[in-house]
């Protein structure tokens, strides 16, 4: 599977590739993770759990890049790491790019490689856009952070009320914790999350299917200046919308 977008759809495939992406955010799935480079706090913690929450308490927006792998999980019951320890067994393909971020619900996530993708969010509604295209689809946002697992870093701040968090111990020198959704209808099994000396490290994303997105990031800003405009979306000149 893939976080935002089928990475190695041409434009042939496109407008579906995209309209299924937005509908899978909308429904809840999706979220990122931040890099080794990103200070939570300058404390130790005890816990993978505790440092999550200070992220979640302290970091209230963000920029950086991120690398993206597509993999297929080696062991169905395999806990949160196991994927980031893998050398590259099952991997279907790598991509990357920028991200933004103000919780809650704004962000623009753009991937550069191997293909331009483009999905921006103003806290109301989500676009996305189709480079090759020309085309940009537009759908609310609704209230499906809050329970999705992009809610662990554009949604608020009530992770216990959706998720229910669990330490999974160190491995690596990262202590791992893993958050499984409350909900019954979402397309993940659980989320790993790893952080190090109060650094969140990566993310994993366990689908129903037995594959596991790998998220890692570098050249975090942790709460940045942004411009109050910065999310606001400006369709591309002759570009079609579609709206749904």
């Amino acid at each position: 599977m893939q976080l935002f977008a089928q990475q190695h759809a041409r434009p042939g495939a496109q407008s579906g590739r995209f309209g299924q992406l937005a509908r899978t955010l909308v429904r809840g799935v999706g979220s990122v993770a931040i890099g080794a480079s990103m200070l939570v706090a300058s404390q130790a913690f005890a816990s993978g759990t505790e440092q999550l929450k200070a992220f979640v308490a302290q970091v209230h927006s963000a920029r950086g890049t991120f690398v993206q792998q597509e993999v297929r999980a080696p062991s169905k019951a395999q806990g949160a790491s196991g994927t980031l320890s893998t050398t590259g067994a099952g991997k279907v393909g790598t991509s990357s790019g920028t991200f933004t971020f103000a919780r809650p619900g704004k962000f623009i996530w753009q991937y550069e490689k191997p293909y331009a993708q483009l999905l921006q969010a103003d806290g109301d509604k989500l676009y996305v856009y189709d480079k090759d295209l020309n085309q940009v689809t537009v759908r609310s946002l609704g209230g499906a952070l809050g329970a999705s697992p992009a809610a662990i870093l554009f949604g608020s701040n009530d992770l216990d009320k959706n998720f229910t968090l669990r330490d999974a111990g160190v491995k690596a020198g990262i202590d791992w914790l893993e958050l499984t959704p409350k909900a019954k209808d979402t397309q993940f099994e659980r989320v790993g999350i790893g952080f190090k000396d109060g650094n969140l490290e990566a993310m994993e994303l366990h689908d129903v299917f037995g594959n596991v997105t790998l998220l890692t990031f570098s050249n975090i800003q942790k709460n940045p200046p942004l411009p109050a405009d910065a999310f606001k979306f400006t369709v591309p000149k002759g570009a079609d919308v579609i709206n749904g």
